[in-house]
C-alpha cells in the first residue's frame, strides 16, 4: 500500500518534468522527488526469468517492461549490461534497443546507464560512443580508463551525457592491479585513474564505479572526487552494506548512485515476478535510502 501511494506520488511529479536528466541538477532532483538514489540493473538471463515469459515473443523485452513498470517510482536509474544481450546476437541486441527506447520514451526522467565497459584506441572509442550515446538513448556509459585519455576522451565529446569511468571495483580480481603502488607519486592505481581523469572531463560529465564492497575506501576516495557522482554496485547478493556506502560516500548533492540487480529482479519467478522486486526495492532500498537522506539532511 505505502509503495503504491509513493508510485502515485512520483508519477504526478514526474508529469512535471518531459525531459531527460541530462545534467548534476537534474539528477539530484530525481533523487529527492523519488527519496531514492537506485539504480537497478537489467541483467536478464532468459535462464533465470520466469519460464511462462519464454513463450512471448520478446522474452528478454517483456521481463525487463514489467520490472521498469512495477519499479520506476522508486528507482532513478536503470543499467543494463550489455553482456546479457549480446550472448544472444541480434535477437539480443533487438532486446536491448527496445528497452532503451522503451525506458526513455516512458520514463524519461529515468537516468539509463549502458554498461559496456568499453574503452579502445582513439577511433574505436569513437565507433562505441556513437554506438551508444547516438544511435541508442543511454544517457551514460560505463568505460574502461586504463588505455589513457584518448580512449576515454570520445566519450566526452557528446552533450548531457555522462562517462562513468571503473575506479574501484568490487570483484576479488580487483587486487590484482587496482591496488599498485606507483613508486614515484605514492598513489595506487585507482587513486591515479581519480586524479588523473580530473583533466578530461568534471562533475557534470564524469562518475566514477567503486564497489560497495570497498565501502571503507569511499572516504578517501571522496578526497579526491569530493563532488562527482559514484556508481556502487556490489550492495545485496555481493554482500555490500547501504548503510556503510551512505556513511562514507554520500556527499551534499547524495552524489550516489547505487546498483542492486539479482536481488530485484530475481526475487520471484512467477506471474507475479515483478510485483516480488517492486516488493524487494522498496523494502530494502527506496525506504532505507529514504531516510538515509532525511539523516543527511537532503530531504524535509
Amino acid at each position: 500500500m505505502a509503495s503504491q501511494k509513493l508510485k502515485k506520488k512520483n508519477k504526478l511529479l514526474t508529469k512535471k518534468r518531459s525531459k531527460k536528466i541530462m545534467n548534476k541538477a537534474e539528477l539530484f532532483g530525481q533523487i529527492k522527488e523519488k527519496g531514492s538514489f537506485l539504480c537497478i540493473g537489467l541483467d536478464t538471463d532468459l535462464k533465470k526469468i520466469p519460464p511462462y515469459l519464454l513463450e512471448t515473443e520478446d522474452p528478454q523485452f517483456e521481463f525487463n517492461k514489467q520490472i521498469v513498470d512495477a519499479t520506476e517510482h522508486l528507482a532513478i536509474a536503470y543499467k543494463p549490461n550489455l553482456a546479457f544481450y549480446e550472448i544472444y546476437g541480434t535477437k539480443g541486441w533487438a532486446s536491448l534497443e527496445k528497452t532503451a527506447h522503451y525506458i526513455k520514451e516512458r520514463y524519461p526522467e529515468i537516468f539509463l546507464i549502458a554498461d559496456a565497459k568499453r574503452g579502445d584506441i582513439g577511433n574505436t572509442s569513437k565507433m562505441y560512443a556513437e554506438a551508444y550515446l547516438k544511435n541508442l538513448p543511454f544517457d551514460a556509459i560505463t568505460v574502461a580508463p586504463y588505455m589513457g585519455e584518448d580512449s576515454v576522451k570520445p566519450f566526452l565529446e557528446f552533450p548531457d551525457k555522462w562517462v562513468i569511468l571503473l575506479a574501484l571495483t568490487s570483484n576479488k580480481g580487483a587486487d590484482d592491479f587496482q591496488h599498485i603502488i606507483n613508486v614515484d607519486e605514492g598513489n595506487r592505481l585507482y587513486q591515479e585513474v581519480l586524479i588523473k581523469s580530473q583533466n578530461w572531463g568534471n562533475k557534470e560529465n564524469m562518475m566514477y564505479v567503486v564497489g560497495a564492497t570497498r565501502a571503507e575506501k569511499l572516504e578517501e576516495i571522496r578526497k579526491i572526487v569530493s563532488d562527482h557522482f559514484l556508481l556502487v554496485p556490489g550492495v545485496g547478493a555481493q554482500g555490500g552494506s547501504l548503510e556503510e556506502v551512505a556513511k562514507y560516500g554520500m556527499n551534499d548533492s547524495c552524489g550516489l548512485i547505487v546498483n542492486s540487480s539479482r536481488e530485484i529482479i530475481y526475487a520471484g519467478n512467477d506471474e507475479n515476478f515483478a510485483k516480488a522486486a517492486a516488493k524487494i526495492a522498496y523494502d530494502k532500498y527506496q525506504q532505507p535510502m529514504n531516510n538515509l537522506l532525511i539523516e543527511k539532511g537532503l530531504l524535509i
